[in-house]
């Protein structure tokens, strides 16, 4: 397979970079196959991709609603059309299983629809003033130009349900993907650029975040910063934005628990924590990490979650069947063989706990399911996000002792209890501490229309997507109008 040579998006016009340093992207789940190269540099296209950014800003603030709600309607008929190719693109470039690749195609799409209706909703609202004949009420205006920086693992929903409300209520946008999702990126911006979009409305600068994150961020063109990504860079982006005083929106890590109580559904509580742990070899933010079992039924639920572990299909990502596809690069692998071995000292490793290398998957970065079970809530992995396909086992013996050790980290992003004790629902869902709460459901994703965000460590304590979004991406204007004389 011929690799292709990625350009900058900027002022709508591709650049192709005159630099000599680019980077592999690979196939996780064949790293013998070069997808494409990414450029380095130069850090100059930054501050050119923030100027576009900065001069379009005005024309497209000032067109009226329904005009650019039917550009995002037309990205996303176009997405819709482009289904098959960006699915079985995020398969290649990322590692994610073809089922779950498609179905974020579709998101994305649902994404871009329900912005597109977002843009010719009401921005404002009528307040009575205290001096009869006034008229008082408030606008909502975009903020300007407005950094995007978007992770890897879900290189199409991310970054839309960023751009989308940026651009639905305004602002234009520079945007930094994660490196080993420019492909998919360079594929969304041909998807807005044939809808129409404005030269300038949407950047896309590519490279390292090392590299270029730190410059895009400076900018004084950009007035928001909306990042997905770890911690560490987040509070780092959180530095300068506050030092800036610009608006910032940060979606961090989590270290996500599912609590089984002794009267769940212990056949549904298995099936789906095993999916959440496992499926997409356990990289989404909303990845089940831990699993707290009340002591009653801990040994029968151990067994059930091992063999549905074990039904997960581990094979590359575009093979049909994949349920559990390869870490993300070789470092992620490393990463996770080490808090394997690690578990073998604060746990019992009852499941896999090995790198994957037969058959075909010997190039690629696979690791086996893990599953460890009696660690201790302190333990560092059953406290550090190990982004991987390694879930443990705790033991509580009350609801009560359940949500203490749930909420016993410096994470607070998601979280589920399997019970029909509707007394115990009740009193988790007031006592956890986390953003995304679920019953009878597992840890990971959320609906499209609906508000996604964690809590402490997890978040700046914003939310994304629905009609959460429009709280960041906007500023409240209040006007008073009295008659004169």
């Amino acid at each position: 397979m011929k690799h292709e040579l990625l350009a900058h998006y900027v002022a709508g016009e591709w650049l192709n970079s005159n630099e000599d340093q680019w980077s592999d992207d690979l196939n996780p789940s064949d790293t013998t196959q070069v997808l494409a190269r990414v450029p380095q540099g130069p850090v100059s296209v930054v501050a050119r991709a923030a100027e576009a950014a900065h001069e379009s800003f005005a024309a497209w603030k000032a067109l009226a609603g329904p005009e650019r709600s039917e550009i995002l309607y037309r990205a996303a008929n176009i997405l819709a059309e482009r289904r098959q190719e960006i699915g079985t693109l995020v398969a290649q470039e990322v590692g994610k299983p073809l089922g779950e690749a498609l179905g974020e195609a579709d998101r994305g799409v649902s994404i871009l629809r329900y912005f597109a209706s977002e843009s010719v909703h009401p921005n404002g609202q009528v307040i009575p003033a205290q001096k009869a004949g006034s008229l008082q009420f408030t606008l909502r205006q975009p903020l300007g130009p407005v950094a995007v920086i978007s992770p890897w693992n879900f290189p199409v929903a991310i970054p839309l349900w960023k751009i989308a409300p940026a651009l639905a209520y305004g602002n234009t946008v520079v945007w930094k993907p994660a490196e080993v999702a420019s492909l998919t990126a360079v594929r969304l911006a041909e998807v807005f650029a044939s809808a129409g979009l404005p030269s300038g409305v949407l950047n896309l600068v590519l490279g390292k975040g090392s590299a270029i994150g730190d410059a895009l961020i400076g900018q004084d063109a950009i007035r928001g910063i909306t990042f997905t990504g770890s911690d560490a860079v987040g509070m780092g982006i959180a530095e300068v934005a506050a030092r800036r005083n610009i608006k910032y929106q940060l979606e961090m890590g989590g270290k996500n628990a599912a609590i089984v109580l002794g009267d769940a559904d212990m056949n549904q509580a298995a099936k789906l924590v095993a999916a959440g742990a496992m499926r997409f070899a356990g990289q989404k933010c909303t990845a089940t990490s831990r699993v707290i079992v009340t002591d009653d039924v801990v040994e029968p639920f151990v067994e059930l979650l091992k063999r549905e572990i074990q039904a997960l299909p581990v094979a590359p990502a575009t093979e049909s069947s994949s349920a559990v596809g390869p870490l993300i690069t070789q470092s992620s692998l490393e990463k996770v063989a080490s808090y394997a071995q690690q578990s073998t000292q604060s746990g019992r490793v009852v499941l896999g706990g090995n790198y994957a290398r037969t058959g075909s998957l010997k190039n690629g970065y696979f690791f086996e399911p893990t599953l460890v079970v009696d660690v201790p809530p302190d333990a560092s992995v059953a406290q550090e996000e190990v982004f991987g396909p390694l879930l443990v086992v705790e033991i509580a013996h009350s609801i009560d002792e359940a949500i203490a050790i749930a909420n016993n980290t410096r994470y607070g992003l998601s979280v589920s209890l399997f019970t029909h004790d509707i007394n115990a629902s009740l009193e988790y869902i007031h006592a956890i501490e986390s953003g995304m709460v679920r019953v009878n459901g597992d840890t990971t994703g959320v609906d499209p229309h609906a508000p996604f965000g964690g809590m402490h460590n997890s978040s700046s304590h914003s939310r994304e997507q629905g009609p959460a979004a429009i709280d960041f991406f906007t500023e409240i204007k209040t006007i008073q109008i009295n008659s004169a004389g």
